[in-house]
């Protein structure tokens, strides 16, 4: 029942929006009248032909995406994703540019290094605990391509604006932020995403994968770890994670009919993360953890004067219907992520809560 939701500001997997949620339900034990549960309707049936192919034009419309790009939907979450570039894209004689904003950046860059694929770190904000976006980058003019994670859940930072590569193709760890704003689409010839922050549920990576970046590929690799099988499948080489696929349609139709596409969203978005940081700013008892212009508008990370009160501030949160707002146990303190789904009423009651509780204390 609706009436017993919390507030959810989990990292992910992570809040869904309610009329998917509700669109789930109601058609979950008998989908688009096949008496089947999306769940047993076979991914070689027209039902879910249906589904991933409009997944894939709402991706397509949503983005701006012209035939040069594919849309495709994989398992193994973004982290097989940091193997599988390097093994496709980093053949003989080839080398990648890294930009490490932190833990998903770095875990990135140690899959390239495991491989034995040439790379350079090409900047690093490490030196301030990765808490800003580093900017004046000298890119290597011969890199295969340069790899960013475009926002960074752990620490809170993301990409304001994206680099100027001179051409050189960006591949873009997007889990956290896709479909959040519009994109420059052409600095990109690679975005992968797993699902579980903004789009559906874990177990779902989309990837949107450029023809001239899939031209360069390796083609002595496992079926499996090979873009073009995907490609030339439409993502059902194999069985796909079918509900996932499902429900990231869901959340697409969403974005497109109800939200009004990704200007607006990107507008909501911005109207949240400026309520929460600016209260924050104009506190002496809350401090936000990442420098200004480069704070996330996904997932805003804070700490409390100390870890005694961080540790109540959390606990007494879960009891008022606020839950998720644990920092990472890599970090600890205290975040909120905000996607896509966390509503203007979401944040307007966790500001409610942070000023209670600083006036308790």
């Amino acid at each position: 029942m609706t009436e017993e939701r919390i507030f959810n500001f989990n990292a992910g997997p992570a809040a869904l929006p309610l009329p998917v949620l509700q669109e789930i339900q109601a058609s979950f034990l008998n989908f688009k009248g096949s008496g089947m549960s999306i769940t047993e309707v076979s991914h070689r049936s027209p039902w879910f032909d249906d589904v991933i192919n409009d997944a894939v034009d709402r991706t397509k419309r949503l983005l701006g995406l012209d035939e040069r790009y594919h849309v495709l939907f994989l398992q193994g979450g973004a982290s097989l994703q940091f193997a599988m570039i390097p093994m496709n894209f980093l053949g003989e004689g080839k080398s990648a540019d890294y930009v490490n904003t932190g833990t998903w950046s770095t875990k990135a860059i140690k899959e390239a290094a495991i491989l034995n694929k040439a790379h350079n770190v090409v900047a690093s904000s490490e030196d301030k605990n990765f808490s800003y976006i580093p900017n004046d980058i000298s890119f290597n003019a011969d890199a295969a391509y340069v790899h960013i994670t475009s926002n960074n859940t752990i620490k809170g930072t993301q990409w304001e604006s994206f680099p100027d590569t001179n051409g050189v193709p960006i591949v873009a760890d997007m889990s956290s932020d896709i479909l959040s704003r519009p994109l420059p689409m052409d600095k990109f010839g690679m975005i992968y995403a797993g699902a579980q922050k903004n789009m559906g549920p874990s177990g779902t990576c989309m990837v949107i994968v450029r023809d001239d970046l899939l031209a360069t590929a390796e083609k002595d690799l496992p079926s499996m770890l090979k873009y073009d099988t995907f490609v030339s499948k439409n993502s059902m080489y194999n069985t796909p994670p079918c509900f996932g696929v499902y429900t990231i349609q869901l959340v697409l139709k969403w974005l497109e009919q109800e939200m009004g596409g990704l200007e607006k969203m990107q507008a909501h978005n911005e109207k949240k993360g400026a309520m929460l940081y600016e209260f924050m700013d104009g506190s002496d008892f809350y401090r936000a953890t990442a420098e200004k212009g480069s704070r996330s508008l996904m997932n805003v990370t804070f700490r409390l004067p100390t870890e005694d009160l961080e540790k109540e501030f959390i606990a007494a949160a879960t009891q008022k219907g606020l839950g998720g707002l644990k920092g990472h146990r890599s970090v600890g303190g205290c975040r909120a992520s905000i996607y896509n789904a966390t509503t203007m009423a979401a944040v307007e009651a966790l500001i409610d809560f942070m000023t209670a509780f600083k006036k308790k204390q």
